[in-house]
């Protein structure tokens, strides 16, 4: 069992800055693949980034987000730059092991934080 707590989140401006941490129970974090989803209101939760050796990305965030991880500290982060007002969203941590191909699905993580709301103002 692995319990996932999400701070970090807030309101910022246009073009702002903000790093999303999230803390994991469990002493098998290195073993799962870790990953970041977003959900807007209306809207279904979608992929942003994901982390286990290395690191992907939804094509719409490449350059700005970067993830990643401290084992040691059993947290993985998520820094965005350069923020829009369509990033608005509950931005929800995610843990599971699977294939590379299906890393974005989110079908494919077992467990889940409770979110962190950001709000980008234009």
């Amino acid at each position: 069992q692995v319990q996932l707590v999400e701070i970090g989140g807030g309101l910022v401006q246009a073009g702002g800055s903000l790093r999303l941490s999230c803390a994991a129970s469990g002493r098998t974090f290195s073993s799962y693949t870790m990953g970041w989803f977003r959900q807007a209101p209306g809207k279904e939760r979608e992929f942003v980034a994901a982390i286990s050796w290395s690191a992907y990305y939804a094509d719409s965030m490449k350059g700005r987000f970067t993830i990643s991880r401290d084992n040691a500290k059993n947290t993985v982060y998520l820094q965005m730059n350069s923020l829009k007002p369509e990033n608005t969203a509950v931005y929800y941590c995610a843990a599971g092991r699977m294939t590379l191909s299906t890393i974005a699905r989110r079908e494919q993580y077992d467990y889940w934080g409770q979110g962190t709301q950001v709000t980008v103002s234009s």
